[in-house]
């Protein structure tokens, strides 16, 4: 059985159809991964964001004790310089 012309040419035809599944198969499965990786990134950018708040936040509340230790040394110096009370009794 020798093959054809029409035999060769249907042969070729399968081929390009099985080659072009293959490739539209392979863009499906990266859709999924690059739908994945997304997902993750927008997981860390919110993470990211939590913590950028986090940080201002200690950052506030760390310059108002800040200021408020300023305020007590200035007392305490005064008070260290007035003059020392006698004891009664």
């Amino acid at each position: 059985m020798c093959p054809t012309k029409r035999d060769l040419g249907w042969v070729r035809a399968l081929g390009v159809a099985l080659v072009a599944a293959m490739g539209l198969s392979a863009c499906a499965t990266y859709d999924d991964e690059f739908a994945a990786v997304n997902s993750r990134l927008d997981q860390i950018e919110t993470r990211v964001q939590s913590a950028a708040q986090s940080a201002e936040s200690a950052n506030q509340s760390a310059q108002r004790a800040n200021q408020r230790l300023d305020q007590l040394e200035g007392r305490v110096q005064q008070l260290e310089r007035a003059p020392g009370r006698r004891p009664r009794g």
